[in-house]
């Protein structure tokens, strides 16, 4: 009944945002509420794992949204992502900016938070859209997604993929080899495969993006008037290159065991990111001087209110499918011997994992709770540990939704409908979580 009940909880929430138009906030709420007390829970351990996964989501993402989106709002006013926009454009082309970026996400940046990552990248996706045409904020969109989250689950030192590794005891040195090969293509084939789809009618912009500038998160204004006034490209661009450094050093630090306590300090997300936006905030403020700066962070703080209060109601929403047990459940389903064919134990590993994502809405605990219930079994089984560690990422990625709180920071960050947002990330990793699946399957031939 848990399932069931799991499965019940999701659909009330997309019935009613998409088809009765209730706020996401409201409708997280309300899903949260029913599966809790439709498990057995119980009314107060209900609430409690509501209000406790909205503190634990905050603690861990809330000043580094807090952070990114400040440090956004004022390269956006001072004019550069209009300056890298137009470097991009002149170094690849318009059309193969979707390829460029994810390219970029899936090899380059998987030493970062996948929300960090998407707040320094949406600014350059919404940028960059126009000009392709259509359907380019959909593909750029698109690309971001599935960037991210290819690096994310196959390439180390992504959070999911060093989780894995760990857990089923994989060398990382192996799991690197392999993960670097997989993930920069499934993200490259997936986007190629989503900009088939936008050929048709599948977008609509009408219906699929937020048209009233109003109602889209993060939409500052551009204070310069002059280009010759906004520094250097490689100046503009060092509060993000900065924060990334720091965090990749403490990452692989960490990785070769030559960390310390000050290289930790370092490398933390939460340190790396305000370094970042000091120098946002002194870069905006020789740009623009006080008032400029004092608008450009203005509005960034107006856009983070939703965007934190959405984050932390989707965490809450996992932590009230943790109380349910239905871990538990699923590791049943692993009960493979010797004789299982290897094609079967991949695809088992890609469902549980898939299923847990699907359920509790977080990619990196669905790896890890899956690769926590496959573990003890892998004895068991006649497969490499690394070809169920990579099924296991691949099936992580499957149709990331709205009990995810990425979910809805992709939406009020690119500026799309709920139903945008479905046609966009929830299709792109679906279709790379497929398209890695086979990748998997040629990896067991060799691994």
């Amino acid at each position: 009944m848990v399932v069931l009940h799991t499965v019940i909880a999701i659909v009330l929430i997309i019935l009613l945002i998409i088809r009765f138009k209730v706020d996401p906030v409201i409708s997280l709420i309300i899903g949260s509420l029913y599966l809790g007390l439709a498990t057995g829970v119980g009314f107060t351990a209900t609430i409690v794992a509501i209000a406790a996964g909205f503190g634990e989501i905050m603690g861990e993402v809330g000043l580094l949204i807090g952070f990114g989106v400040l440090i956004g709002a004022m390269l956006h006013a001072m004019g550069a992502f209009r300056k890298m926009v137009t470097a991009l454009v002149k170094g690849v082309g318009a059309r193969r900016l979707p390829y460029a970026l994810a390219a970029a996400m899936s090899t380059i940046f998987p030493s970062i938070y996948v929300d960090v990552q998407v707040v320094l990248g949406s600014p350059v996706v919404r940028a960059t859209g126009p000009l392709i045409g259509r359907t380019g904020l959909p593909h750029m969109a698109g690309a971001l997604g599935t960037g991210i989250f290819a690096g994310y689950v196959f390439v180390i030192p992504g959070l999911a993929a060093v989780s894995i590794a760990g857990l089923l005891h994989i060398p990382l040195g192996m799991w690197l080899i392999y993960g670097f090969l997989i993930g920069p293509v499934t993200a490259l084939v997936t986007t190629l495969i989503f900009r088939l789809l936008l050929r048709g009618n599948y977008w609509k912009p009408d219906r699929d993006e937020v048209t009233d500038p109003a109602l889209i998160e993060l939409e500052t204004t551009e204070l310069v008037t002059e280009d010759t006034r906004t520094p250097p490209l490689f100046v503009c661009l060092l509060p993000i290159l900065v924060p990334l450094v720091m965090i990749a050093f403490g990452a692989f630090a960490e990785l070769f065991q030559f960390s310390n306590d000050f290289i930790a300090f370092l490398g933390d997300a939460n340190f790396a990111l305000f370094v970042g936006l000091l120098g946002a905030y002194l870069l905006c403020r020789g740009t623009l001087g006080l008032k400029g700066t004092n608008t450009a962070m203005g509005e960034g703080f107006h856009t983070t209110g939703e965007i934190l209060l959405i984050t932390g109601i989707g965490g809450s929403l996992g932590a009230v499918i943790g109380e349910t047990g239905l871990d538990e459940i699923l590791a049943g389903l692993f009960s493979a011997d010797a004789a299982a064919p290897v094609i079967l134990s991949i695809l088992l590993a890609w469902f549980i994992a898939a299923v847990l994502h699907l359920a509790i809405g977080s990619v990196s605990v669905a790896a890890i709770t899956a690769a926590g219930i496959i573990g003890p079994v892998l004895a068991s089984i006649s497969v490499s540990p690394l070809v169920i560690g990579l099924a296991i990422a691949s099936g992580a990625m499957f149709a990331l939704q709205v009990n995810s709180n990425f979910f809805w920071m992709f939406k009020a960050l690119l500026g799309l409908s709920t139903q945008g947002t479905f046609k966009t990330l929830t299709m792109v990793t679906s279709i790379a979580s497929v398209v890695s699946l086979p990748l998997v399957m040629a990896a067991a031939l060799i691994a």
